[in-house]
């Protein structure tokens, strides 16, 4: 029988061993959240605000237990960790308030005595996702999904095996109805059969560029819909005015929260030339007062990356670019699953950390001789979740919002999920989005109805 081991990222010991669903138990599930389905699509908007509304409040209350949960499973450090929880109970505040107006029928007028669009469920809707934010990622998808009256089958990252499963647990404890939530411990090669289902309409996977790749063309082989929220390489512009004494902090966090593990991080710092030094010097003095270590102490900011073959890799990344001609301004310091907050200098394009995602906590700092060819070199990227600008022209900002073809453009903040905006990206950063009203309307069926008497 497969197994599902996990590892504290921090300690490196093991914590538990899991049990891989037999295809017969798989099946189970699956026809459990269909019948599921057709039970919950029948219930009230009042009656599954009510449920959302005892899930955000059962969040807050176990937040604590939940941070411990995630830095034992992939090292976030427990502030940090509590945060999220917080979070994770205002997208279901938002949408136990929000949800009726979004799925409320949409009059259109025409040659009909009555027409309008509504906005019916699917069905199962598959949930892949990562173990970054491993209640975020998946509360902010499951929150719109279920209100929408879908159900929902997680497939968890296999090193936070214990999040979906308290996860389930948790929505179990609102009350929510059997079958409306479930976590699958599958491995990936079951993963096909989930989607090839009848029972499946649609899959949303939170993950990688390679991963993305793989459950689309699972989803287009079987007519699923997919949404898909991938990776990025986030350019932080700053500009000669940039307002240092406000927003170095800020930069700064943008690239180093959750060890450097965001698909929206600053990842790319473009700085033009005349602020260049100043930036660095400034950069540099922030990472060295970020408090690191154990993930459970409350003022740790940096933790541990999840796994060894995460550091191993933006170690491999930082290596080739010393090659080809960057410089290490501070940090590159590595012990197992620990990489040391690192700023790297004179990184160009054709350099894997200008060209490549970077999942860990190195910044790469590009010298740009003016405005025009920072927002150049920013664009020079084959993702587009996010870009953020640092100026106090917010006037001349404006005017590159439509030039900048990512998913979301920030000015003097980091880029950030937020319930009320939708989220998601361009190019190899995906298609779809998840918030907001946009984020609802991904998992239902569209339907137009015109009525003549």
């Amino acid at each position: 029988m497969q197994t599902i081991k996990t590892i504290n990222p921090y300690t490196q010991e093991p914590l538990k061993t899991y049990d891989v669903l037999s295809d017969n138990e798989l099946i189970e599930k699956i026809e459990k959240a269909d019948v599921g389905f057709q039970n919950w699509r029948q219930t009230s908007l009042e009656s599954r605000t009510e449920h959302l509304r005892q899930l955000a409040e059962l969040l807050l209350d176990r937040k604590k237990e939940y941070a411990k949960l995630m830095a034992e499973e992939m090292g976030k450090p427990i502030a940090q960790g509590i945060a999220e929880i917080e979070k994770c109970a205002w997208v279901c505040d938002f949408y136990a308030k929000n949800a009726s107006d979004f799925l409320a029928d949409q009059l259109i007028e025409t040659d009909a005595n009555e027409s309008f669009i509504s906005y019916d469920p699917l069905g199962v809707i598959l949930a892949i996702m990562p173990w970054n934010y491993p209640f975020w990622q998946v509360l902010r998808f499951a929150a719109p999904t279920l209100m929408a009256g879908n159900t929902v089958l997680l497939k968890h990252a296999a090193n936070t095996t214990q999040c979906g499963l308290e996860i389930e647990k948790l929505l179990n404890d609102a009350g929510f109805p059997e079958g409306c939530f479930q976590t699958l411990l599958v491995s990936h090669e079951q993963i096909e059969q989930v989607i090839a289902n009848d029972a499946i309409k649609a899959v949303s996977l939170t993950g990688s560029e390679k991963a993305g790749k793989t459950i689309a063309q699972l989803a287009g082989k079987y007519l699923k819909k997919s949404v898909l929220e991938l990776g990025g390489n986030n350019a932080c512009i700053i500009l000669k005015d940039a307002n240092l004494d406000r927003f170095i902090e800020t930069m700064a966090w943008a690239r180093m929260q959750n060890a450097g593990q965001s698909c929206i991080a600053a990842k790319r710092f473009i700085v033009e030339e005349s602020i260049h030094d100043e930036f660095v010097k400034r950069f540099m003095s922030i990472l060295k007062d970020y408090p690191s270590g154990n993930p459970l102490n409350e003022s740790t900011k940096i933790g541990p990356m999840a796994r060894i073959d995460l550091a191993d890799q933006v170690e491999n990344q930082v290596l080739s670019s010393l090659k080809g001609g960057a410089e290490i301004l501070l940090g590159n310091k590595r012990d197992k699953a620990y990489y040391e907050p690192t700023l790297v200098g004179g990184v160009a394009p054709g350099m894997p950390l200008f060209d490549q995602e970077v999942f860990g906590p190195v910044a790469a700092v590009i010298k740009a001789k003016n405005k025009q060819k920072a927002y150049s070199l920013a664009q020079m990227s084959k993702f587009g979740l996010g870009c953020m600008v640092f100026t106090e022209d917010i006037k001349e900002a404006r005017h590159r919002i439509g030039s900048v073809p990512d998913g979301a453009f920030f000015v003097n903040e980091m880029v950030k999920s937020d319930p009320r905006l939708p989220f998601g990206g361009t190019k190899s950063s995906g298609y779809g989005r998840e918030l907001s009203k946009e984020g609802i309307m991904e998992f239902v069926n569209k339907k137009t109805v015109f009525i003549r008497t």
